[in-house]
């Protein structure tokens, strides 16, 4: 307990959390990841980074970075959350995770809780926390998006990437009892084909759910100059601001910035849970 003489620590600010996920794979959710964190940084905001995608982790591929240690360590015992994190590109921190391991892919759903839990002793001033998942309805990404503030679901202009988003969206709403859902249209030809590919969504998510509310994120342009960037390992944000898949990833940044950090815990698993109860406290 505080000496009395001593003015109690002030706690630490809430935090944004939002996981971006995807259903399946392949539709870009780990490039509008790490550009919407980047994005963020570049704006003056902390940001964190979190790959999430335990057994086929490429947050690091994607950016030329060498980690040091990685989630697999930490699951090990051989680090601690602090010493896995390493600097990006604009300051943003990243936790990385591991490729090809095979037992963290397998990890048990009281395991995915810890991890979410280990996030309650960082000692660092954050303002927002972006989660890259990994693909699929697994333990691991149900429980990461229940976790966040916000789940934000990719989706491209294919029947596979719809049926999927739809199929994570309605277990994420009935058996995790989420009511909010962001979208975000990728390597869509034109704005008019991102919106009609929301409204798409919007329609069979009304028809056959019915208690979940989806919003409009926005949507990211097909555009060699984001190929060049991923080629080059790094963020289109940074390498080709000027391009229109940098642009429309930055005004989604801005549009997440002005987002109202979390004020009382949900009363399930969730990133800085303590800060919350803490804050409370305060106030």
């Amino acid at each position: 307990m505080p000496s009395p003489d001593l003015p109690a620590p002030a706690p630490f600010a809430p935090v944004r959390t939002l996981a971006v996920t995807g259903g399946k794979g392949g539709v870009g959710k780990t490039n509008v990841s790490a550009n919407l964190a980047i994005a963020l940084a570049g704006m003056g905001q902390r940001t964190m980074l979190l790959d999430a995608d335990l057994g086929l982790a490429n947050l690091d591929v994607l950016l030329g970075l060498s980690p040091r240690f990685t989630l697999a360590d930490l699951v090990a015992g051989r680090c601690t959350l602090d010493e896995a994190i390493i600097e990006g590109p604009a300051g943003v921190l990243i936790v990385p995770a591991a490729s090809g391991r095979r037992h963290m892919a397998e990890l048990r759903p009281i395991e995915h809780a810890g991890l979410v839990n280990v996030f309650n002793d960082l000692q660092r001033e954050l303002d927002v926390l972006v989660i890259d998942t990994a693909a699929g309805i697994t333990d691991s990404v149900l429980t990461f998006c229940q976790a966040a503030q916000d789940a934000v679901v990719v989706v491209c202009d294919e029947p596979a990437s719809l049926t999927d988003a739809y199929a994570l969206i309605k277990v994420l709403a009935r058996e995790r009892g989420l009511d909010r859902v962001q979208v975000v249209a990728n390597m869509v030809r034109s704005p008019q084909e991102g919106r009609a590919l929301y409204d798409k969504l919007v329609r069979v998510c009304e028809r056959f759910i019915g208690d979940v509310s989806l919003n409009y994120l926005g949507a990211v342009p097909q555009c060699e100059w984001l190929r060049a960037a991923v080629q080059r390992q790094q963020a289109v944000v940074r390498a080709y601001p000027g391009s229109p898949s940098s642009q429309a990833l930055v005004d989604m940044a801005r549009r997440v910035a002005r987002w109202q950090a979390p004020t009382a815990p949900r009363g399930h698993v969730e990133f800085f849970v303590d800060r919350l109860l803490r804050q409370g406290a305060a106030a």
